[in-house]
């Protein structure tokens, strides 16, 4: 199975999709914003040096994606998490 990890910020209910281990986590190169309408929401596409897709940003998540998803994330938003 793919190593794929989610963090997730319920004060600001965003989620961030981690492709890359967590030891390996390369910084973000380049940006891709996408804010499709259709979908009340803004996503964002991070990218590597190497122009790999690193992770994806999520805004209005728990709109977005699904309720176990966010249940089962690292939380961002607790202290000592």
């Amino acid at each position: 199975m793919a190593d794929v990890t989610v963090a997730y910020d319920k004060t600001a209910d965003a989620a961030y999709v981690h492709f890359v281990p967590p030891r390996a986590r390369a910084k973000s190169a380049r940006m891709h914003p996408c804010d499709p309408v259709e979908v009340g929401g803004m996503i964002n596409l991070d990218f590597d040096e190497q122009g790999r897709l690193i992770g994806i940003e999520v805004l209005a998540a728990s709109s977005k994606l699904p309720k176990w998803l966010l249940e089962s994330a690292e939380r961002l938003d607790i202290e000592g998490t």
